[in-house]
């Protein structure tokens, strides 16, 4: 059979779903793993000895277990600090992590590669693990026949970047587990998704292990026609990761064509975009609320509304708990996929505290603090900084910690709040999901109160009253698993939350978890002053990516536009410098995901598609925007220029793909607002009135300043010309709002401070 035919026959299996003893005892044994050669002496000593240092609550994850319950096998991702590596340390596959010593083994033993690329919150993840990856047959078999490499997309996101759009190439689709052929030389043959352990397995009609086999058959019997196809894939990737830049900045008709095709794809009952699976997309949702702030466009406004409410309203809002859950798996937002992630909600809180803005809707200002709630209860470390993710899988089921019968609402709470429950939130005998009920708002408040014959009111007192004591109760079930290792880009994100939300809802607890979360990034994170990706097991690792650079530049500028303390602005500063240094493409303009000293795996991507997160170009662009506007440094607006010169022909042909880029590219076709406030000296809160006419403003093409008169004008104007020659008239805290350095009448009055805040200039149609 050809290769190319043997491709066809295995696209039908790719992608069916994506997603020790008491110290002084003597470390326990660690069997050969099956088919694999033996471990050196030193190697077993090693991994002996991170075994025993685990200790005696250490549970291995793995069905394979002595009588004691320790592991029969360990492997070398023992050594590892990422939660998903140790996921797999004891597999009888004889797993790698990536690096040069795992293609070195495949060239001097003259096999292929089994590359396996996913994260320690998914669920098909785990799935493949259990079925594949902990099998002895499986395993001994790879182990005989492939080197295999597990890497962490979390930790490695220009690995994961690399091989997906490989995946995607040849497969059409992507997502987690990720599974790739490679050659020693890091060129792909061939890869997939999920692929269920043996033939008829879950509807497959072809296997792993068959896939396995007979990709390696196709190895040894095609060795240079596999070379060849696999030194196609790699070129053809990087022809498609390297773009043209047009030459030219684009203008306001990518924004408008992005407005109409979310118009046509958007679901007019259940808000969102496009069917089942249903995901939320906070950066569709920044950008619709900005061209509605530029356009004064009212469907705008109510795609955004309704999707929020919406999503409040259903089962991918953890109702107990606070947060949101990854995606929903229906159109109704109603049965979620239960792992929830940082990102998601870092992002989710600063959609819906913006619509807050723009709305004056409290209900939006209660989502919002629900969710950081939720982040400051659950997902914040001791030492401030915040964990990655948490699993959708407890008790060996999906949603387990989540869902509930009527017996158990009625078990954990009074009669009149378990009825309140019960009819608002939906729980029936029946349930929807396995048997069990996904709570969400099944019907409007004042329907439900009619229906019990309460007054709305009480109805709200009721859920009030329930909702700490289901938490309780809940907490008494075995918790899904938590990722605790700390990512600086998605730290960087939920800083810009708790920040923004913080001054805007009057909540000094946000500020200070902001502070904290910065505080540990930029003092664990950065070990020899350069910043890394990730925090795990006492020790940050790997250098810091695009994402980690600009997100966390963005939470802090944001912070310092909370505290207007310019350690943050500096810090800010230096990031931008170090991509300008490090990421920048002096050929076409645009960031690198890498720096210039990481490795290259097949080409250099410069990201600008939103995926789940923003992407990195568009975050480090609206960063260069910004701080364009702060120091009134060109350099930095001829940078954000070159990169929207570099990504114009991507805006103009698939302009949704990129909405955070859209939104970037408003702030540059706007005239964004410079504004300055300036208190007298010793004044006290004086300007109060001022600074919450501007916090209360939807602005999100501005930057803001506060300063003192004296002393902390002439420290601000080093860095911020912007407060050269204001001042405080009539010893009165005064507001100067400008646009390209021309500013209104200066005022003292928060009305007229409020009307200047609130004109807008329309956005030209073409």
């Amino acid at each position: 059979m050809s290769l190319l035919v043997l491709w066809l026959v295995l696209l039908l299996v790719a992608g069916l779903a994506a997603c020790v003893p008491p110290s002084g005892d003597p470390p326990p044994p660690i069997d050969p793993l099956p088919g694999a050669e033996a471990f050196s002496a030193e190697l077993q000593d090693k991994l002996a000895s991170a075994l025993a240092v685990k200790g005696v609550s250490y549970r291995p994850r793995t069905r394979h277990r002595r009588a004691d319950d320790s592991p029969r096998y360990t492997n070398r991702l023992i050594l590892e600090a990422s939660p998903y590596l140790l996921q797999h340390a004891h597999n009888p596959v004889n797993w790698y992590p990536w690096g040069d010593e795992a293609f070195e083994t495949a060239k001097r033993l003259g096999r292929p590669v089994l590359l396996s690329v996913g994260y320690s919150t998914c669920h098909w993840c785990h799935v493949m693990e259990e079925e594949s990856f902990d099998d002895q047959e499986i395993a001994d078999y790879l182990n005989r026949n492939y080197v295999a490499i597990k890497v962490d997309r979390e930790v490695r996101p220009d690995v994961d970047e690399t091989y997906m759009s490989v995946v995607q190439m040849l497969t059409g689709s992507g997502g987690w587990p990720m599974t790739v052929w490679l050659t020693a030389t890091r060129e792909p043959f061939y890869g997939g998704t999920y692929f269920p352990p043996r033939d008829g397995d879950r509807g497959a009609r072809v296997g792993f292990l068959t896939v396995l086999k007979r990709l390696r058959e196709a190895f040894d019997a095609e060795p240079l026609k596999v070379a060849a196809q696999a030194s196609q894939i790699a070129e053809r990737v990087r022809q498609i990761a390297t773009g043209v830049a047009s030459g030219r900045l684009p203008g306001p008709t990518p924004l408008h064509a992005a407005f109409r095709s979310f118009g046509e794809r958007f679901d007019a009952v259940h808000g969102g975009f496009g069917g089942a699976p249903k995901f939320p997309t906070p950066a569709t949702l920044d950008f619709l609320l900005r061209y509605h702030r530029h356009t004064g466009n009212a469907q705008a406004l109510a795609m955004v509304t309704l999707t929020l409410e919406r999503m409040a309203a259903g089962g991918i809002h953890d109702h107990v708990g606070g947060g949101f859950h990854r995606y929903a798996t229906d159109v109704a937002w109603q049965v979620p996929h239960f792992e929830k992630m940082l990102y998601d909600n870092a992002q989710l809180a600063r959609v819906y505290l913006a619509a807050y803005q723009v709305t004056k809707r409290e209900e939006f200002a209660r989502v919002t603090r629900d969710v950081l709630d939720y982040v400051s209860s659950e997902m914040t470390s001791p030492e401030g900084g915040f964990y990655a993710a948490t699993d959708a899988d407890s008790e060996g089921e999906e949603g387990r910690f989540f869902v509930w019968t009527p017996a158990e609402i009625r078990a954990a709470l009074d009669a009149p709040n378990a009825e309140a429950v019960l009819a608002y939130y939906g729980v029936t005998d029946q349930g929807n999901f396995d048997g069990r009920s996904i709570l969400h708002v099944s019907r409007p408040l004042t329907e439900v109160a009619g229906v019990l014959s309460l007054a709305p009111a009480r109805l709200g007192e009721l859920l009030d009253e329930a909702r700490p004591r289901l938490y309780s109760a809940r907490q008494r079930r075995e918790p899904p698993h938590r990722d605790t290792k700390i990512l600086a880009a998605w730290n960087g994100l939920m800083i810009s939350a708790l920040a923004r939300a913080g001054v805007v809802l009057h909540e000094p607890a946000y500020l200070d978890r902001a502070r904290a979360a910065a505080r540990f990034v930029l003092g664990r994170m950065r070990p020899s002053g350069r910043l890394k990706r990730s925090y795990a097991g006492g020790a940050a690792h790997e250098d810091a990516f695009l994402d980690d650079h600009a997100f966390l530049a963005a939470g802090l500028l944001d912070l310092y536009e909370a505290t207007f303390d310019l350690e943050w602005l500096r810090e800010a500063l230096a990031l931008q410098e170090t991509l300008a240094r490090e990421f920048w493409d002096a050929e076409q303009g645009g960031f690198f995901l890498t720096g210039a000293e990481r490795e290259v795996t097949l080409v250099r991507h410069k990201p600008d598609d939103d995926g789940a997160l923003p992407s990195g170009n568009a975050v480090a662009l609206e960063n260069l925007l910004r701080l364009s506007e702060l120091t009134s440094d060109d350099q930095w607006r001829a940078r954000a220029d070159d990169t929207l010169r570099a990504f114009a022909l991507r805006l103009e042909r698939g302009p949704t793909g990129a909405p955070a880029l859209l939104s970037a590219l408003d702030f540059r076709l706007d005239r964004p607002k410079e504004i300055v406030i300036v208190r007298p000296a010793g004044a006290g809160d004086s300007a109060t009135p001022l600074v919450e006419t501007v916090r209360a403003a939807y602005l999100p093409n501005s930057v803001f300043t506060v300063a003192t008169e004296g002393g902390e004008v002439d420290r601000q104007r080093q860095l911020i010309p912007l407060v050269e020659g204001k001042r405080a008239l009539r010893g009165i805290a005064t507001a100067y709002v400008c646009e390209q350095q021309v500013c209104a009448l200066p005022t003292s009055d928060p009305k007229v401070l409020a009307a200047q805040l609130a004109k807008v200039h329309p956005l030209p149609d073409s």
